[in-house]
């Protein structure tokens, strides 16, 4: 087993989370640093990471969170601000599959599962995510027309978006965005790069997972058939 995948299954973090955790050099295997991300591990080799032997974990746990506004979506913060750790009671040593920006609210996994975030998360296997933005102008056919065609942002185009408005007021509109890249803050900065200003951003699906009636705050475990349809992404 390549030592990322074996990491990832002791719950440190996800796949590609360990890959720069191997590359800090913080990992040894029986004794010696190792930096290669090839490197193969099998039963009974002495696995640390920053001094501390890795175990497999036996029992796999599945949270799903609805983010509220103002929590960052790591494991721990140098800044001491409120993660998504905190927002949960669990026993288990869990991590976020993916990130939600500071004041992106809604649906974000916790899990202790590296196969389950490493499929959730990598862009090949295009799993769609779904959001709900507020905009403070309203936004023309031709502006929505160039979100499916891809935008510029960061210097990339962006992969093709499905975008539908919901509702229109006096002083905003309320779309669906559907993407299934993971850039970093790449739903704002689509709005942005068409001159709209994001008030509000939601997350309310992540491939068939749905936050559903899960009000702001709140947090419940994954039911079987939502385990069963984690599973079968493997």
């Amino acid at each position: 087993m390549r030592l990322q995948k074996f990491m990832a299954q002791c719950s440190v973090a996800s796949r590609r989370a360990c890959e720069e955790i191997i590359l800090q050099g913080r990992v040894k295997v029986n004794g010696e640093t190792v930096t290669q991300l090839g490197t193969q591990v099998q039963q009974g080799d002495k696995v640390e990471l920053d001094g501390k032997r890795l175990t497999l974990t036996s029992k796999r746990t599945y949270i799903m969170l609805n983010k509220p506004d103002k929590v960052v979506s790591t494991s721990s913060d140098p800044e001491g601000r409120k993660t998504v750790l905190d927002c949960v009671e669990s026993k288990e040593r869990l991590y976020p599959v993916g990130r939600l920006d500071y004041h992106t609210e809604g649906l974000i996994l916790l899990v202790n599962d590296g196969d389950v975030a490493y499929h959730l998360t990598h862009p090949k296997f295009e799993i769609e995510k779904e959001y709900v933005a507020v905009i403070a102008q309203d936004i023309s056919r031709e502006e929505v027309l160039k979100f499916q065609s891809g935008v510029i942002i960061d210097g990339e185009k962006t992969a093709p978006a499905k975008v539908q408005v919901q509702e229109i007021t006096d002083h905003t509109t309320t779309l669906s965005v559907i993407i299934h890249e993971g850039r970093n803050r790449q739903v704002r900065k689509m709005f942005e790069a068409v001159g709209k200003k994001v008030l509000h951003l939601t997350r309310i699906r992540q491939g068939k997972l749905t936050l559903g009636a899960l009000k702001t705050g709140e947090w419940r475990y994954l039911t079987e058939k939502e385990i069963q349809y984690l599973e079968d992404l493997k």
